[in-house]
């Protein structure tokens, strides 16, 4: 069963596009991390939108790493919009999330100055952004984006209880969120999506591999969905949904000015704009861009792939430290999530070469909007 399990996972990840938009808050990642004018920095790609915002802090290189190359290609037609266009049409496009000139957009001003792999990728993809069919936004489509479109025709059925979410996110009152949080909370966990949200497949959709899927089962009553509610109550009660762009895209299927990643805000455009190059893109394993780019790098962005690594294949995960250490140098930060509340994968080789930011990381957990990480953890080289 969990060779089958294993097999849909990679099926799903190796022939689509899984993320259309990042699930790590990078507000806590820049204050974590820091960024100076001489950083070079590698990170996995996911949607691209946290490499967009670590721009703001002009590092000199941003090195974007993803095994999926769909990935890439969806931080590619972002380069390119910003390079070849305006904020306006960026807006449409990755704001609200669809354009009725997306065709003539795509292939007057964008397709030219992307490389193969992503042309081949957006030239059958494009209907994406055309607002047409079923699902009128770009963030309905990749396979988190077609669970949250699901989930969305789902709460729409159920017309009180979207009432009272959006009453949640129109509220400027902390404590009328969090009452209104408490009252509908119930309602969200019935028999009928405590099945949907604990099937192997649907957490597939999202990105969750099955190492994460038994961390869950094994630590929450209702599995995957005692562990969404868990992260859910954090978030609506102790957090303010006014600038919690994350979950309103979830709801909604769209940003709006006033609420949306810093690389959508207007007052941002001129300056990512103008630094377009100095983010690169690598289809490959984190330990291979390091064999084939030797360097000293000032810092990590590893999302949550070492849990993958630590329950299915430790001498990758060994290797990919060693080739972290390797190209480091003395004070190098390395930033990790986990679904794990305790991580006890790292090798001692690790733990003996970096101290561990205990404070700061808990102080920019409880401020994390997305709040779906039961962990997170900032080695810095000694």
């Amino acid at each position: 069963m969990n060779q089958l399990r294993d097999w849909v996972f990679n099926k799903v990840h190796t022939k689509n596009l899984v993320y259309n938009t990042c699930w790590e808050d990078p507000r806590c990642d820049r204050e974590l991390l820091d960024f100076q004018e001489d950083s070079n920095v590698v990170m996995i790609t996911s949607a691209g939108c946290n490499a967009l915002d670590y721009l703001l802090d002009l590092p000199a290189q941003i090195n974007c790493i993803d095994v999926n190359p769909r990935q890439n290609a969806l931080l590619r037609l972002k380069l390119s919009t910003f390079y070849n266009t305006d904020f306006d049409t960026l807006f449409k496009l990755f704001g609200t999330g669809s354009d009725s000139k997306a065709d003539a957009v795509y292939f007057d001003a964008l397709r030219t100055y992307l490389p193969d792999y992503a042309q081949k990728f957006w030239d059958n993809n494009l209907h994406f952004f055309n607002g047409k069919g079923l699902r009128k936004s770009f963030y309905h489509y990749g396979t988190s984006g077609t669970f949250a479109w699901m989930a969305n025709k789902y709460l729409k059925t159920r017309k009180k209880l979207y009432g009272s979410i959006h009453e949640m996110f129109e509220t400027q009152d902390l404590a009328e969120q969090s009452k209104i949080y408490e009252e509908i909370e119930p309602k969200l966990g019935n028999k009928l999506v405590a099945w949907f949200v604990n099937r192997h497949l649907t957490m597939s959709l999202l990105g969750v591999p099955r190492s994460q899927q038994e961390l869950f089962i094994d630590e929450y009553k209702q599995g995957a969905l005692g562990y969404v509610k868990e992260c859910l109550g954090k978030v609506f009660t102790q957090l303010p949904t006014t600038d919690n762009y994350f979950w309103r895209l979830y709801i909604y299927g769209n940003y709006t000015k006033e609420c949306c990643p810093s690389y959508l805000k207007e007052e941002n455009f001129q300056t990512i704009k103008d630094n377009t190059e100095r983010v690169r893109t690598h289809t490959t394993t984190i330990s291979n861009f390091l064999k084939e780019n030797p360097g000293t790098y000032s810092h990590y962005v590893l999302l949550d792939h070492q849990d993958w690594l630590a329950a299915n294949n430790i001498p990758a995960l060994e290797e990919e430290w060693e080739q972290i250490l390797k190209n480091s140098q003395s004070g190098t930060k390395i930033l990790l999530r986990s679904a794990a509340k305790e991580v006890d994968f790292f090798p001692q080789f690790v733990l003996d070469a970096v101290d561990f930011e205990k404070d700061i990381t808990a102080k920019t957990h409880k401020e994390d909007r997305v709040g779906t990480y039961a962990s997170v953890y900032m080695a810095v080289v000694k």
